[in-house]
């Protein structure tokens, strides 16, 4: 198991999560039609425990569709959506999803701004159904421990105290990147994570990134190509058009494939 011995934030595959081909998100011909209109078109792809995965393609390719269908926020018209071997994604709430360990960050940052940044990963870790402890409960050593980890990891230790709402937007997005990683989901889904970000806040960002890789599956949505470069690194970039996989490869040969370059990078 990929980063299995990495910092305790790390959940790459818990309990009744089987992955044992290595696998743990398959698509298998997935198509979507909002009256007759293809998003998703026969759309197949599958992302290995502990990898990040870097999804590009131009406005419409289906990217926000597959997100939806990943999260249970959208049924497949056909074919497959499976976590690990054995949980039907298809067959599944949203709650429930979000419950077996897919988190979603959406392009706007969702906090809450009259709390503090602590105060804001201390909810996030309670609204956690696997947690006993009510909203009330005093926090144990150990979960001040996970909160202050996080904190390190996500830039903002030594703001804890300040209220989400006068954060930058970058750090906002951390924040809410946090506030996922206290709920410790083995997917983690990232939707252009830095649109609207500063360059400095863009590189933070990738470094952030590049020490969860491993310790999370991550599949991050992204039009910035120099972000991609960053965190991609030697891994697998994926190209949506259309509704399908148009290429897929390391990001030097998707960047060279005539056909992306002609429908994406060339516009």
């Amino acid at each position: 198991m990929i980063g299995a011995q990495g910092p305790s934030y790390g959940r790459v595959a818990g309990e009744g999560l089987d992955t044992t081909h290595g696998a743990i998100l398959y698509l298998e011909e997935i198509s979507v039609v909002f009256d007759g209109f293809r998003a998703l078109n026969k759309l197949s792809l599958d992302i290995s425990v502990g990898e990040l995965r870097c999804i590009i393609g131009p406005n419409g390719a289906g990217k926000t569709t597959m997100m939806d269908v990943i999260t249970g926020k959208t049924r497949p018209t056909s074919g497959t959506a499976f976590f690990g071997q054995t949980m039907d994604l298809s067959r599944m709430s949203e709650h429930e999803i979000a419950h077996a360990g897919i988190g979603r960050k959406f392009q706007r940052p969702t906090v809450f701004e009259q709390h503090t940044v602590f105060e804001n990963l201390e909810l996030a870790m309670k609204m956690d159904k696997r947690v006993r402890p009510t909203l009330f409960a005093r926090l144990s050593s150990e979960q001040r421990g996970k909160i202050d980890e996080i904190l390190k990891l996500i830039r903002l230790n030594g703001s804890e105290q300040r209220l989400a709402g006068l954060l930058s937007h970058g750090q906002k997005q951390w924040l809410e990147i946090g506030m996922l990683l206290m709920q410790e989901p083995q997917l983690i889904l990232l939707d252009e994570p830095v649109a609207g970000m500063s360059d400095a806040e863009t590189a933070r960002t990738a470094e952030l990134l590049n020490e969860l890789r491993g310790k999370h599956s991550i599949m991050v949505v992204e039009h910035d190509m120099a972000f991609v470069t960053e965190i991609a690194q030697q891994g697998t970039v994926t190209v949506l058009h259309e509704g399908s996989v148009l290429a897929q490869g390391r990001m030097a040969e998707v960047q060279a494939d005539e056909r992306v370059i002609e429908v994406y990078l060339g516009r």
